[in-house]
């Protein structure tokens, strides 16, 4: 199996030697480590670098934070270009949904127009290089970030713990877009409804470690092998065999991430 999205460079360093070490006890071949910005693109690299055979590095820039100067944004992306033979991906990018909910609730304006412009060019980025794209935009902005993918004509797309419309999901299938599930498809509706909607072909798992979780993982650091979790839940869900599902993930992250 494998963890499809996890921000490896911000655990403790003896976690992130305890994981790598665990991945093989648990039937986890790699993790796809997404990066939040330059030091952490740096990060994962050296990660990478030490682990070639367990980790799989992204590089981008985490849409919830303040916006970086334009030469920030010259110095990462000129970064990316220069490190693109080893990443899988360009991530984790996207829009600042929760920031802006934030803002709004204590009445303050917020712009969107630079964060989509910010995405832009890294949709961009991708559509240039081949590379995948590891989005966080749930909501209305997913179709912000849909409308940007086929403006780019980018197909190979990664909504890691999305949140949305049916109309959305439906969109993203017809594109052929990917949608990944984290352990909280054990307590949460709202996931559980949303897996109902998505395609065999078209699911992964991720931990979006080290996040925490409640339910029955409440107190636990967040492990890649809480991923064993995600597809028992999957596989109840869609009515499949958890060999089926776990065939199905694995298939899947492979073939959009270009591992075989």
């Amino acid at each position: 199996m494998i963890d499809s999205h996890i921000h490896l460079d911000s655990y403790k360093p003896e976690d992130q030697e305890r994981i790598l070490s665990d991945l093989p006890k648990y039937g986890i071949d790699h993790v796809i480590a997404v990066s939040l910005h330059l030091a952490s693109c740096e990060a994962n690299r050296s990660l990478y670098v030490a682990h070639p055979d367990r980790v799989l590095p992204a590089y981008g820039f985490h849409p919830e934070r303040a916006l970086p100067s334009e030469q920030e944004i010259t110095n990462l992306v000129k970064w990316i270009e220069q490190h693109q033979e080893e990443m899988v991906a360009v991530g984790e990018v996207g829009l600042p949904y929760y920031m802006r909910q934030e803002a709004e609730a204590k009445g303050l304006t917020f712009d969107l127009g630079p964060y989509i412009r910010l995405l832009e060019t890294f949709v961009e980025l991708a559509a240039r290089l081949d590379k995948p794209i590891v989005l966080h935009a749930v909501y209305e902005d997913a179709d912000i970030a849909c409308d940007l993918l086929e403006k780019y004509n980018v197909n190979r797309a990664h909504f890691h713990w999305f949140k949305g419309s049916r109309q959305t999901v439906e969109r993203m299938m017809r594109n052929g877009y990917y949608i990944s599930f984290t352990p909280d498809i054990a307590y949460e509706e709202e996931i559980r409804e949303l897996a109902k909607q998505v395609r065999v072909d078209r699911m992964m798992v991720e931990t979006d470690g080290p996040w925490p979780f409640e339910g029955p993982f409440e107190g636990q650091m967040t492990h890649p092998r809480m991923i064993h979790s995600v597809a028992e839940h999957l596989a109840a869900i869609k009515g499949l065999s958890l060999e089926e599902t776990v065939q199905h993930v694995c298939d899947n992250t492979t073939r959009l991430y270009g591992l075989a």
